[in-house]
């Protein structure tokens, strides 16, 4: 795969760094050249060039018309949104994503903007702090699709619905699945008779038009069962039949 990384900054560092060891082709443009000059040594195997990636003829230049995926990793949100435009507008790449900085900007990275996924380091930190300390709720961990599918954690319970129940009980939407399951720090992947339990942290995938539909099956209490009421509204407790006296019983 070959991956073109705009802003040769720490985050953008990091992540040629990890595809590089993945054995991906890496081509990095950064406009700073005190940036590159820092930056190259440590990713000799990436391809670089010192343009400014906002300027049509810089992408040009770097070939990002051959990307399979764009990253604008810079540190300014107007920047990246400029590169994602033309990453997709002007040169097709199949998956763009992009760095938010601020996340007050998040809702401008969209599809409009060219953007397949925006992440958002703050909005992910406080997914994770939520997930990490909410009981019975369902909490969104990451966006695919423009935002049209999203993955999701939920920390079952006690009176969850889902608890005590299959995951074939529970019967989850057609564009739902259920990913993984963290039981006792264990990571144990849902089969049909996977029995869910309380504390269970569950992963979900699904998407925006199941998400109402996930969250009642799976946060959702389970309902007691009505105590049967007699005609006059009092509960209707059974009478021990009647029978023989203890003396024709003996007979």
């Amino acid at each position: 795969m070959r991956v073109a990384i705009a802003g040769a900054g720490n985050v953008g560092q990091f992540i040629a760094a990890d595809l590089l060891a993945a054995g991906h082709q890496v081509t990095m443009i950064e406009k700073d050249l005190h940036v590159l000059e820092v930056a190259r040594p440590a990713l000799k195997e990436a391809e670089w060039f010192p343009f400014d990636a906002c300027e049509v003829l810089s992408l040009v230049m770097a070939g990002v018309a051959h990307a399979d995926v764009m990253v604008a990793a810079t540190g300014d949100d107007e920047d990246n949104l400029v590169i994602s435009l033309l990453a997709k507008q002007e040169f097709a790449v199949p998956r763009v994503v992009a760095r938010v900085n601020n996340p007050k900007n998040h809702g401008l990275f969209n599809e409009a903007w060219g953007v397949d996924v925006a992440v958002s380091t703050p909005h992910i930190l406080r997914s994770l702090v939520e997930e990490a300390v909410t009981v019975g709720s369902m909490i969104k961990v990451m966006q695919f699709e423009r935002g049209h599918v999203s993955l999701h954690a939920v920390n079952l319970a006690d009176r969850s619905a889902a608890v005590g129940r299959t995951l074939r009980d529970l019967a989850l939407p057609v564009d739902a699945a259920a990913v993984a399951v963290v039981r006792e720090g264990h990571v144990v992947v849902p089969k049909e008779d996977t029995v869910f339990a309380a504390g269970d942290e569950v992963l979900v995938v699904t998407s925006e038009g199941s998400e109402s539909d996930v969250r009642e099956l799976l946060v959702g209490e389970a309902q007691e069962e009505p105590v049967p009421e007699a005609a006059d509204g009092e509960p209707d407790v059974m009478e021990p039949a009647e029978g023989p006296e203890p003396a024709e019983r003996l007979q």
